[in-house]
């Protein structure tokens, strides 16, 4: 279990230009494996025994220039690539994408906005102050169990107006376009190291601006095949068109479009419908399907096929930009994008990736109450150093999101290769114990009850001796205590 740890942050070593920095990665991310409380910097240092004179450095670690996040991002998509048993379609990876937003309250916190967001239950308000994340993970598989791997997470709203500072530039990454067009780039800068992909997404992006975007992307790929294709689904009020009949030698522009349909509508034409029995969310059910490929988009009309899909008293329109890809194989597939939603509650309950609490009191205060439309307050930042370091709080945010990917990554990385491992099973179970593979939760339980006999199993092991070096300070402070007493 250790050596598959120390493998996968021993490809992170050519990121860093520091040895030290890299020590102090390879102790957060060993950190976020067992943490066993979400209260920032502080849980890892209790739950590694280290020194409390890592508090400040290690939140210096962070904000520090010696590594770039972009070349741990691309370092950890080869990894994967090298270490995951990565799921195919159609010769294609299956990979996913949706935003997540996380409440944050604190008034000097960069990138802090006034969301709105939808919930079928009263347990979310209906506006939030907080930051809007965009995701991308990639589906992994062995014979027992599928998990959705985090490969990207970063800030995609609330950053518009540092995107237009010099004192942005190389430090962290920032977009001034809208949240659907950087999830399509996310998706092609994650297509391009992995390959040929399927891009699930949610209802949410299925917009003109997102079909235009990838028709682009996919024309500059040198390839005979699109590089992605998009599988997502159709609003409720979605409207297509048939394609136009032209007649030859008639006068005029020829059409661009035929007459329109409205899709739910096709529901009541049962007849048109075939019925089936597939596995739909782990469970065997009766489906109903009618596949057809029209016309899309006011002004755009790109063909996509779209599957009508019904079963029990649910009715949905899935989507897809591949026309020839068979109607039960879109199904099947679209049924694989709610892993990414298990991924943001294991994120947030087991790893704690959004527990963080970076900020800058350079960061102008945050107005509960300013209106729709209203300038940036951060458009009166004009000092290099107050804009720097409001950037800096920026990139300690992103950084610990993305190690807190990482961790996460590797929990499901070692829940696929420990699989058959009788103690780790029996680590963590309600009533009786699982036949299959563990979960992340499992996983993680299991190295936080035992990570100190690994590392004194492995003592030649970088990562036992990184740790341990963080712990020596711990001593020497004990002896000082103790001489100060006696003293």
């Amino acid at each position: 279990m250790l050596g598959l740890i120390e493998s996968v942050l021993l490809s992170f070593r050519g990121c860093f230009h520091r040895l030290g920095s890299f020590k102090w990665f390879t102790v957060i991310i060993s950190s976020l494996l067992v943490r066993s409380d979400h209260l920032g910097v502080t849980s890892a240092i209790r739950d590694l025994n280290l020194s409390s004179k890592c508090y400040e450095t290690m939140l210096n670690f962070f904000r520090s220039s010696a590594y770039r996040i972009s070349d741990i991002r691309l370092q950890w998509y080869k990894t994967v690539i090298s270490k995951a048993p990565i799921y195919r379609v159609c010769e294609r990876a299956v990979i996913t994408g949706d935003g997540v937003k996380q409440s944050k309250e604190a008034v000097h916190m960069p990138g802090v906005k006034k969301m709105a967001q939808e919930s079928e239950t009263c347990s979310k308000p209906e506006f939030i102050h907080g930051h809007m994340f965009g995701a991308i993970g990639i589906v992994v598989s062995n014979s027992f169990k599928r998990f959705c791997l985090p490969l990207k997470v970063n800030i995609q709203e609330g950053l518009k107006t540092m995107a237009s500072w010099e004192e942005a530039r190389g430090i962290v990454d920032i977009s001034d376009k809208s949240h659907v067009e950087q999830m399509i780039e996310s998706g092609f800068e994650v297509a391009r190291i992995i390959g040929k992909s399927f891009f699930l997404l949610d209802r949410y992006f299925l917009t003109k601006t997102a079909i235009q975007l990838l028709d682009v992307l996919n024309s500059a790929e040198a390839t005979d095949e699109n590089l992605i294709e998009i599988i997502t689904k159709a609003k409720t009020n979605c409207v297509a068109y048939r394609r136009p009949y032209n007649r030859k030698g008639s006068k005029g522009r020829p059409r661009k479009r035929g007459s329109s349909v409205k899709l739910m509508s096709l529901f009541s034409q049962k007849r048109l419908f075939t019925k089936t029995t597939m596995m739909m969310y782990g469970k065997e059910e009766i489906v109903s399907y009618y596949c057809h490929n029209l016309l899309w988009g006011q002004g755009v009309y790109r063909e996509l096929r779209f599957v009508l899909v019904e079963y029990g008293n649910k009715q949905s329109i899935l989507v897809s930009t591949d026309t020839s890809l068979d109607p039960l194989t879109i199904i099947q597939l679209y049924c694989l994008r709610f892993g990414i939603e298990e991924l943001f509650r294991e994120l947030k309950q087991q790893v704690g990736g959004f527990c963080y609490h970076f900020w800058s009191k350079e960061q102008p205060k945050l107005n509960h109450f300013a209106k729709s439309g209203s300038p940036d307050p951060l458009l009166a930042i004009t000092d290099s150093k107050s804009r720097k370091k409001i950037v800096l709080a920026v990139r300690a945010i992103e950084s610990y999101v993305m190690c807190s990917a990482i961790a996460m990554g590797i929990l499901q990385l070692l829940a696929l290769d420990e699989c058959n491992a009788d103690e780790l099973i029996k680590a963590r179970y309600l009533r009786t114990y699982s036949n299959v593979i563990p979960s992340e939760a499992t996983v993680m339980y299991y190295l936080r009850r035992y990570i100190f006999s690994l590392l004194n199993c492995s003592s030649h092991s970088f990562v036992t001796q990184y740790i341990h070096e963080k712990q020596r300070w711990r001593k020497i402070d004990l002896q000082d205590s103790i001489g100060e007493k006696l003293a």
